[in-house]
């Protein structure tokens, strides 16, 4: 057994990005500045959008999402219930119903054909979810929308690709930079997008209202006589925390070619033990993989993931769980009358995945016993 712990992640941070935050420190300007600007010109660079909104997190985001949308009671949003809480929190707050799509078995996304079994006359909003780091069909999922709004949850895929192109690079999408993602900025989040009236809004939203941001690109600060043009958030990213990020977007091939190798390393390693089961890739379509996440079912039936995960602890080994799904949760179990049996793929792979250890500081002996441990778990 290990004689330390191996986390499931660890973020990629390296002096030069501590370098960066302290570089912010002694600046005097550490709340939204140039930081900022810099942060959402590197992301654009990467996605290939001509705006994005740095924000405090993806959850931000997605309720900007909901206000500059005009999102509200009467409406459906169509979004896969093996997701974060905080998409279908963020829906229900806005005073409008989640409707879930089924996901794929072996993908854990949702497909042109479960999105479209969705649609209604009330129908305003699509969030499908690229899971993982993988892409889901967005071609196919934009056609069978028409004019309904697709609004991609990216929190997984920095670095993915669909058909040569970064998501989100013909649309609009949002990113989370939350401490596990494969950049990151402590927390944090961004949308992005070629929308222009969209990026305004939520530079809006995300500061209180006032009709310019936080940090005039051209003024070097926010103009004194800006006025609440309505009321809004205070969803800002900070200058510390937009440097951290930075540097982790030039290297982002760097960081997800080592993620790549440990992910295709497992897919052999685990080849023929029982008891586990990789995702599957999606079909159809190319796309380039993130690896944000390694994702298996504990598919034996000796024990439930949850033991399987306290078993791999116990032998030193973290493990995450991404997701629980949310139609089956407290709250919209008991208050909005969701039940099992719902959505029956969306449940079996809710109550069987597991994310192994992935983060680019892992060596192959760390890899190696993570699998020793799985085998040993499976075999007692």
């Amino acid at each position: 057994m290990r004689s330390d712990f191996l986390p499931f992640t660890r973020p990629c941070i390296e002096e030069s990005d501590i370098d960066a935050v302290v570089g912010v420190l002694r600046s005097g300007w550490i709340t939204n500045g140039p930081k900022n600007v810099e942060f959402e010109e590197e992301l654009c660079r990467i996605t290939g959008n001509k705006y994005a909104v740095a924000l405090s997190s993806a959850t931000a985001g997605m309720h900007i999402l909901m206000k500059a949308l005009k999102i509200g009671p009467g409406d459906e949003v169509v979004t896969p219930s093996l997701t974060w809480v905080s998409t279908v929190n963020m829906i229900v707050l806005a005073g409008a119903t989640p409707v879930f799509a089924e996901i794929d078995r072996n993908t854990l996304m949702v497909t042109p054909e479960s999105v479209k079994a969705c649609l209604t006359p009330r129908t305003r909003l699509i969030i499908p979810v690229h899971y993982a780091g993988a892409s889901f069909d967005v071609d196919g999922i934009c056609e069978v929308a028409g004019d309904i709004p697709v609004i991609h949850d990216a929190a997984h895929a920095v670095g993915t690709y669909y058909k040569g192109r970064h998501v989100c690079s013909n649309g609009s999408g949002l990113f989370s930079f939350h401490a596990i993602k494969n950049v990151t900025a402590g927390e944090g989040g961004a949308l992005v997008t070629d929308d222009e009236e969209l990026a305004k809004a939520f530079r809006r939203w995300k500061f209180h209202g006032l009709g310019v941001d936080a940090f005039d690109r051209n003024n070097r600060g926010r103009a004194p006589q800006a006025e609440v043009q309505e009321p809004g958030f205070k969803y800002n990213l900070t200058d510390m925390q937009a440097a951290l990020a930075i540097g982790q977007f030039r290297r982002l091939e760097e960081i997800n070619g080592k993620r790549e190798k440990l992910a295709l390393r497992y897919l052999e390693l685990l080849k023929g033990v029982e008891g586990v089961e990789p995702l599957k890739m999606p079909s159809g379509y190319d796309f380039k993989h993130a690896w944000h996440l390694f994702i298996v079912r504990v598919t034996t039936d000796k024990m439930t993931r949850i033991e399987f995960m306290d078993k791999l602890k116990a032998k030193n080994i973290g493990t995450g769980l991404h997701f629980v799904a949310a139609h089956i949760q407290k709250y919209y179990r008991e208050k909005m009358g969701f039940q099992r049996g719902m959505l029956p793929e969306t449940e079996y792979n809710s109550d069987r995945i597991c994310s192994l250890p992935l983060f680019p500081g892992m060596t192959f002996a760390d890899q190696d016993d993570v699998v020793q441990a799985i085998k040993e778990v499976l075999a007692e």
